[in-house]
């Protein structure tokens, strides 16, 4: 027999009665019931019920047993009684008498439960993670993101790609994000970096005549930590095409994603993958006031400024007389009290602002009524033609903010989805995907009247060259991200293989020649030698598990996850370099001004 098991605690059923088996694994608890104990002993498969009475040769031994000690029982299994099978669990209809037992590993009093889901300090979970993961919840979270990186793996091989790895070392590239510097010991005063993105790599790969590169790639950003961020590094689906256009692009990654949804979401709608809409990124801001809108919420916004120009509410009307402003509405379908329309408000003061503007829609004495203060200020004909406008009725509200659209579509973007939440108006059983195209290149500072890149400077210019020429802030890239329940999934572009382009598109934004050439040079000189055309994008794995486990933090699917500051707690990082270490590498530490 092996030396730890004979089988998992998953697999032993009544076609196994009589046969004397060995199991290994944790402790997951004891009952005492008077004079019998019963072992709920688990291992990474699941879990079997162990037991001994007093005739056990190790009774006195199995009696010191406690929670989470690492053990190995030798026994006999046996059918449970009619009345005591467990359905839930694979192995209910047997339990194995112990009559032999080792002790593997024995545990100290836990600092949290394994058993159950009892909620513990963020701090305590990430100190003690090993023991945080043994919980059924994470084994899970685990299991499911080995098994969809499988699922991509295959359904990307499937496809007629090949995996290739880029470098983890390289040099540094502003990504939009700060690097990770790696100091350097053969070159002292020098710097490698980890990369933000294999992005450089993957591009010379087309070059190099490869045509369909993908990866499962770690990618290193020293960002602010956020609930759907990890602060140090994360990994992503990483592919690029050859001679293929933005079209392309989607229709191949999109049967990948769509299809490993539809295989973990358990049971969950799926939109189809031909069928998910192509929203500008002006539609988007728009309608949904973000970039990657939840589309399970019906609400669109809309622009209603006309019905505010020259009314009698003085603070639209004032407004509208500033260039560049305008009013939107947020429909609110069902919304139609002043109980809710408070509360919405008292949302806005919340998030900064003076309030939000309403009507709501009720029955009056001569048929529907519009009721809130807006109503009383722009008159009956406005506000009727505003309900029309919007496709309301009675029962139902609508909100307003006004100004320049960038100063307050964010706020109306969240306003929007908590007006869709409090009104239970989305979806909770659908995976909606959009994809957002035509970002434009640049943008104007206010201020200074610089134009600066406002989006990736690597896309391919719609209209390339020629539309360089002409005025940069309608410059649309062949740029996308697509965009699911309200997180960004994917994101890529066509690339920008031309040297001349390349360089015209970043002299608009005030870089010469010399500097892109500086910090681009590897990429700037492979493309004078016969570049393709190509494209490609990445896809969030770790964003992906965590929507698809119905996680609402990014930690709960990642093995061993940084906290909000960017520590290990467990193994003690970052730690402070030794005086040799230091030496070596001709580096000294400035102490900073506390």
């Amino acid at each position: 027999m092996h030396a730890y098991r004979s089988h998992t605690c998953a697999e032993l059923n009544k076609s196994h009665v009589g046969e004397t088996v060995r199991l290994s694994g944790w402790v997951h608890r004891v009952r005492d019931h008077g004079g019998l104990l019963f072992i709920d002993l688990r291992d990474h498969y699941g879990v079997t019920q162990v037991m001994a009475d007093p005739d056990s040769p190790v009774f006195a031994e199995i009696e010191k047993v406690r929670s989470e000690w690492c053990i190995r029982i030798d026994g006999t299994v046996k059918a449970r009684d009619e009345s005591l099978v467990n359905p839930k669990i694979p192995t209910g209809e047997i339990e194995v008498f112990i009559r032999d037992i080792e002790f593997l590993g024995q545990s100290e009093e836990l600092p949290l439960m394994v058993f159950g889901e009892q909620e513990y300090p963020e701090e305590t979970r990430l100190r003690y993670r090993y023991l945080d993961l043994r919980r059924e919840k994470m084994q899970n979270n685990m299991l499911l993101r080995s098994n969809m990186i499988r699922s991509i793996r295959n359904r990307m091989w499937d496809q007629g790609f090949n995996e290739y790895q880029t470098p983890i070392i390289t040099a540094s590239s502003p990504e939009g994000a700060r690097d990770f510097l790696v100091p350097s010991r053969l070159h002292p005063g020098k710097f490698y970096a980890l990369p933000q993105a294999p992005q450089q790599f993957k591009q010379l790969m087309m070059v190099s005549g490869f045509d369909k590169y993908f990866q499962i790639a770690p990618c290193f950003r020293d960002e602010d930590p956020r609930a759907d961020r990890s602060p140090t590094d994360f990994y992503q689906l990483d592919m690029e095409m050859s001679f293929v256009t933005q079209q392309d692009v989607f229709d191949t990654i999109a049967p990948v994603i769509a299809g490993v949804f539809e295989e973990f979401g358990k049971g969950r709608k799926v939109d189809a993958a031909d069928e998910w809409p192509q929203i500008s990124y002006k539609d988007a801001a728009l309608w949904y006031g973000s970039d990657k809108p939840d589309l399970r919420n019906p609400i669109k916004m809309q622009v209603v400024s006309e019905h505010f120009a020259g009314s009698g509410f003085a603070i639209f009307a004032k407004l509208l007389e500033q260039e560049g402003t305008e009013i939107r509405a947020i429909p609110a379908p069902t919304g139609g009290s002043r109980k809710f329309c408070d509360r919405m408000n008292k949302f806005a003061q919340g998030e900064g602002l003076p309030g939000m503007g309403y009507i709501f829609w009720r029955e009056g004495a001569d048929g529907m009524e519009a009721a809130g203060p807006l109503a009383k200020n722009i008159g009956p004909e406005r506000t009727e033609a505003i309900r029309q406008q919007l496709g309301l009725g009675v029962g139902d509200a609508a909100f307003f903010l006004g100004g320049k659209p960038k100063s307050f579509e964010a706020v109306a973007g969240r306003a929007r989805n908590v007006i869709g939440e409090e009104l239970g108006l989305i979806d909770k059983d659908r995976f909606a995907f959009a994809w957002i195209v035509d970002f434009p290149i640049y943008e104007k500072d206010e201020e200074t009247g610089k134009i600066d890149f406002e989006h990736n400077p690597f896309s391919m210019p719609q209209g390339g060259m020629d539309a360089l020429l002409a005025d940069p802030l309608a410059v649309k890239g062949y740029q996308y991200d697509l965009a699911c329940n309200g997180y960004e999934l994917v994101s890529g572009a066509i690339r920008n293989h031309k040297p001349e382009i390349m360089f015209k598109a970043f002299e608009i934004a005030g870089y010469g020649k010399e500097e892109v050439e500086k910090r681009f040079g590897g990429m700037v000189n492979a493309f004078q030698y016969g570049a393709p055309p190509h494209g490609g994008c990445a896809a969030g794995i770790d964003r992906m598990v965590m929507l698809l486990a119905d996680e609402a933090n990014i930690r709960e699917v990642i093995m061993f996850p940084m906290n909000q500051r960017a520590e290990d707690l467990m193994m003690s990082a970052p730690s402070e370099p030794m005086n040799d270490q230091l030496m070596e590498l001709g580096l000294r530490v400035i102490p900073q001004d506390q």
